[in-house]
């Protein structure tokens, strides 16, 4: 419970740097700020609470605080939706009692229909993305563009561990930073909604000793969702490409994610991309003669 309340206190404590005074709406009051963004008895005005409670939330203390406060505080630390969501199960985790251990979750798979729709996406590379970033399944097209994560063993079947650890990712995105980064921060979200996914706690502690820029992200301590956006990449075949992506929620599992790339109409990215389906068209079977007679 107290590795919990740290991560509820470190959460707040970064948001709060992070908030700038006069987006928040407070007058200049002429004192001189020795820290970033606001004082913790201005996000306690700004919430409606005390400044006693607040600091004690700040500080790990064991406070169990309403939807309405987390809402407040949340207004008053200027979170986006993710962000709000991110404190909300954060709090929620530590009103929960631990288990005594670890647990692992099951195993995800695809339904045969929803294999068969990628397959059917000949011209779009696509992927389903599960819990903890594993790629659940990708098609013809996502591997070809970028990895081929069907032919990967299990445990390297992720895609933050892919773009982490990687020398081809790096060298696949020219906006790899912002990937990557973005990747991270979709693990912090995970890890508030389930602090006790011992295979999110394993993916974490090897991305920690391996990855120096996941060190660094995984500690600022933001979160992020990815709903919609673009990728920039350098192929090795096709030469530069960007990709806009959608994603889609799956009825009937949310723990699954649908992502869709596609390709501007008449640029010169559709072309890398009709060129690159061709490339990476299968080899067909040469017919066979038929026989005399």
């Amino acid at each position: 419970m107290a590795d919990l309340n740290r991560e509820l206190a470190d959460f707040l404590r970064r948001a709060r740097a992070a908030r700038d005074p006069q987006e928040a709406g407070l007058p200049d009051d002429g004192r001189v700020r020795r820290v970033k963004g606001l004082r913790r008895e201005e996000v306690a005005v700004l919430a409606g609470v005390s400044t006693d409670y607040y600091t004690r939330l700040e500080q790990g203390r064991r406070i169990v605080p309403s939807t309405q406060v987390i809402d407040a505080i949340g207004r008053a630390l200027g979170l986006d939706d993710v962000g709000r969501t991110h404190l909300h199960d954060l709090v929620s985790a530590t009103r929960t009692p631990r288990t005594a251990a670890r647990s692992r979750s099951a195993v995800q798979r695809v339904r045969p229909g929803l294999r068969q729709l990628l397959d059917s996406l000949d011209a779009h590379p696509a992927l389903v993305l599960g819990r903890r970033t594993e790629v659940l399944a990708a098609n013809r097209m996502a591997c070809a563009l970028f990895a081929d994560f069907e032919r990967m063993p299990g445990h390297e079947r992720n895609y933050a561990r892919w773009m982490l650890l990687s020398d081809d990712a790096r060298n696949l995105f020219l906006d790899w930073e912002v990937q990557a980064r973005n990747a991270v921060e979709a693990l912090r979200l995970e890890a508030g909604r389930a602090p006790e996914d011992r295979d999110l706690i394993e993916l974490v502690g090897e991305l920690s000793v391996s990855s120096p820029e996941f060190r660094r992200w995984w500690s600022e301590h933001r979160v992020h969702q990815r709903t919609f956006g673009s990728k920039q990449l350098v192929h090795p075949v096709v030469g530069e490409v960007t990709v806009d992506y959608e994603t889609f929620m799956l009825p009937g599992d949310n723990e699954q994610t649908l992502y869709l790339y596609t390709t501007e109409p008449g640029s010169a990215s559709r072309q890398a991309i009709s060129i690159l389906a061709s490339w990476s068209q299968p080899a067909r079977e040469p017919e066979s003669e038929p026989s005399d007679g």
